[in-house]
């Protein structure tokens, strides 16, 4: 049979203390180191994680600080930006519809130019064919004049005077001109 040292203490006679309980010094030396750490820990360590953790909670909000900043400036300059491009395009509207007026302005400009134009070209050319149609009527007056006379010398068979004969070719013509008036 297997037996302990408990057990055997036991049959000894002798009086043991609990296992589970250490000895008295034990607990004091422990004791003493237990608050030696404590201080050192507590007036060492503490503060320099404390101090650790209070410059990265100063960084951390510093950052957050700095983000919303830059968060209002990238606002401001969205809202800048579409001020900017809503006056630009207002701006674009503005000299799109001055274009507009200025194209319908010079397009009526032109047109009236070109009206003016054709007018004086078609002017010119009434004076031209009233010129030509006087030097042809002229040139046919002569013309018919002078075959009346040579028709008239062939009929009466005797040659007329100058003066006489310009004053039977003028009543001819007059008496033409007369016929087609009245047609």
């Amino acid at each position: 049979m297997l037996t302990t040292p408990l057990f055997l203490a036991e049959e000894a006679g002798e009086t043991t203390q609990n296992p589970l309980l250490p000895a008295p010094y034990d607990i004091i030396w422990s004791s003493v180191i237990f608050v030696v750490l404590l201080l050192v820990f507590w007036k060492v360590v503490l503060p320099r994680v404390q101090a650790l953790l209070d410059e990265r909670a100063a960084a951390i909000e510093g950052g957050i600080k700095k983000a919303e900043e830059a968060q209002a400036e990238a606002a401001a300059a969205l809202e800048s930006y579409n001020t900017q491009l809503a006056e630009a395009r207002a701006e674009a509207a503005r000299i799109k519809d001055q274009a507009r007026a200025d194209a319908a302005r010079i397009e009526a400009d032109l047109k009236a130019r070109a009206n003016e134009e054709a007018e004086r070209i078609t002017a010119q050319a009434h004076q031209r064919i009233e010129a030509e149609r006087q030097a042809a009527f002229s040139s046919l007056k002569t013309e018919v004049g002078s075959l009346a006379l040579d028709l008239s010398e062939k009929v009466v068979g005797e040659s007329m005077d100058d003066a006489r004969s310009a004053a039977i070719v003028e009543r001819f013509l007059a008496d033409l001109e007369r016929e087609g008036a009245n047609r």
